[in-house]
């Protein structure tokens, strides 16, 4: 009996392996097509391939990848990814911002909001959208929910996804302003402060209000 279940265990396992490794390439390739779009999505009209041209940027103890686009030659705006901890779970957002540092469009790349409450966030701030946050420039003011003396609806029901969400975009703009003043321009980031997400709630049944 051991050795057949040593046996079935091993096999399991190569298995596995075996699978993963089939895997590993078509689900890059499928990740990389899928950043591709929304950085087209939310910084459109460059003619470079901001992917390729990635950097990194510092804003305290973290990092964060910046995208940067230009159209002949000339910077237009850059998509920066941020993360913050959400009602579920950490968010991932993709926002685009524009040469004065303007929000542009966002991505939401990764989440586990509740389904129907906070994971209503992938387009809620869009264009024409309740909490709509295009056209803002985080560093006039950090944005926040109108809840907390800001200027942005927050999703209904969902106040900690809503504040995470802002949370990740001040900081991307954090990382956008950094990464411009030492490569493109002499602006002064106005917000200084990196934002940190809210802590979820213990009971993850309650609704996150």
């Amino acid at each position: 009996m051991l050795l057949v279940l040593t046996g079935v265990t091993m096999v399991s396992v190569a298995l596995l392996a075996y699978v993963n490794e089939l895997t590993k390439g078509p689900i890059a390739e499928a990740n990389a097509k899928a950043l591709s779009a929304a950085v087209q999505a939310v910084v459109p009209g460059f003619d470079n391939d901001p992917i390729a041209e990635k950097r990194m940027q510092a804003v305290g103890d973290k990092e964060f990848a910046v995208y940067p686009a230009t159209k002949e030659g000339n910077f237009i705006g850059a998509a920066v990814e941020a993360t913050s901890n959400g009602f579920g779970g950490e968010l991932k957002v993709l926002v685009g911002f524009d040469a004065e540092g303007k929000i542009i469009d966002y991505s939401l790349l990764q989440h586990a909001e509740t389904p129907g409450l906070g994971s209503k966030a992938v387009d809620w701030f869009k264009k024409g959208g309740k909490g709509d946050i295009t056209g803002m420039n985080p560093g006039d003011a950090e944005l926040k929910v109108s809840k907390d003396g800001g200027q942005v609806n927050a999703i209904t029901a969902s106040t900690i996804t809503s504040r995470a969400f802002l949370a990740a975009v001040n900081a991307a703009y954090n990382a956008y302003a950094g990464q411009h003043t030492d490569g493109n321009s002499g602006a002064t980031p106005k917000v200084e402060q990196e934002c940190a997400g809210e802590e979820a709630p213990a009971e993850a049944t309650t609704v996150n209000e």
